[in-house]
């Protein structure tokens, strides 16, 4: 059993230290694939928090089919789409929050993201489709097999490797167009 799990087994039986160490340990890394979905580091916060939330109001079970961490992937992207379909009738977002959701975003990216060549990575990233840059921040980043990420993804794994050379083909041909090299990505 993988230290979420445990941490979350703990929460259901009554110990609300379970549930902090749960927060503390996938925040970080949950807001930042969160924001591949949304675009915008504030909501990627706030959809953060709602899944977090919908563990504390739900409580939903964990079977132990899949890793918890992918399993809690599972339902931040859930809250994600569930976002996107009730946003999707009306957006409407002030450009001077735009503005500083993109320097919080940076700021955010920084901390997690330390070494120059990841960052390079990183922003070649952002301009790939939502699927491309969910499929490779999951597997490159999150460390999620594949079978992990067809559940979190909701596709076949067949769908999943087929997607992931895809995207590796674009993001390779965005970094040499900026002229990064690297033997292996």
């Amino acid at each position: 059993m993988d230290n979420g799990a445990d941490s979350y087994r703990r929460f259901l039986e009554g110990d609300d230290k379970g549930l902090s160490e749960i927060v503390e340990l996938y925040k970080d890394g949950l807001i930042l694939y969160l924001v591949g979905y949304v675009n915008n580091i504030y909501v990627a916060e706030d959809l953060t928090e709602d899944t977090f939330f919908r563990l504390i109001t739900k409580k939903p079970s964990f079977s132990g089919k899949c890793t918890f961490k992918s399993w809690l992937y599972a339902i931040g992207r859930n809250v994600a789409v569930d976002y996107i379909r009730h946003e999707s009738k009306c957006i409407s977002t002030p450009l001077e929050d735009i503005e500083n959701g993109a320097s919080e975003e940076y700021d955010l990216e920084c901390a997690y993201i330390k070494e120059e060549g990841r960052m390079k990575v990183h922003r070649a990233m952002r301009e790939l489709s939502a699927d491309y840059k969910s499929v490779l921040w999951l597997v490159y980043f999150e460390g999620f097999s594949n079978t992990e990420t067809a559940r979190i993804m909701r596709k076949s794994e067949r769908q999943i490797r087929n997607l992931l050379y895809r995207a590796k083909q674009s993001l390779k041909t965005k970094l040499e167009m900026e002229g990064f090299t690297r033997e292996k990505l």
